[in-house]
């Protein structure tokens, strides 16, 4: 009889084949679709590392309920845009900066082109 602790537990990420992270990851996408910025952030923290395109969605969220807070996530997510992309210029930063902003004000702006 095997003991008590050892029992599997049921649920998305009991297939030998999917990885801890790439369970992580998958809450983590949930919660992005969600939109709560409790439950991204929570979710984030099993992650050894967000993306730059999943960062951006962040900040525009940030931007729609959190406005006061806007400045410092676009400042952060756009640091992070300027030091990853080879190809980052002055145009494509203001062009960037222009895409955080909350829905209400425009659109979001293709978050797969940054």
């Amino acid at each position: 009889m095997p003991h008590p602790k050892a029992t599997r537990r049921s649920g998305p990420c009991e297939h030998a084949f999917v990885s801890i992270k790439g369970c992580s990851y998958a809450n983590f996408q949930r919660a992005l679709k969600g939109g709560n910025l409790t439950m991204i952030r929570a979710a984030a923290t099993e992650l050894p590392a967000i993306n730059l395109e999943d960062a951006l969605t962040i900040a525009i969220l940030v931007s729609e309920q959190r406005p006061e807070q806007l400045e410092r996530a676009a400042l952060r997510w756009l640091g992070r845009y300027a030091l990853e992309r080879k190809d980052a210029t002055l145009a494509g930063l203001r062009e960037a900066a222009g895409r955080i902003r909350p829905v209400r004000y425009g659109s979001r702006g293709g978050a797969g082109d940054a």
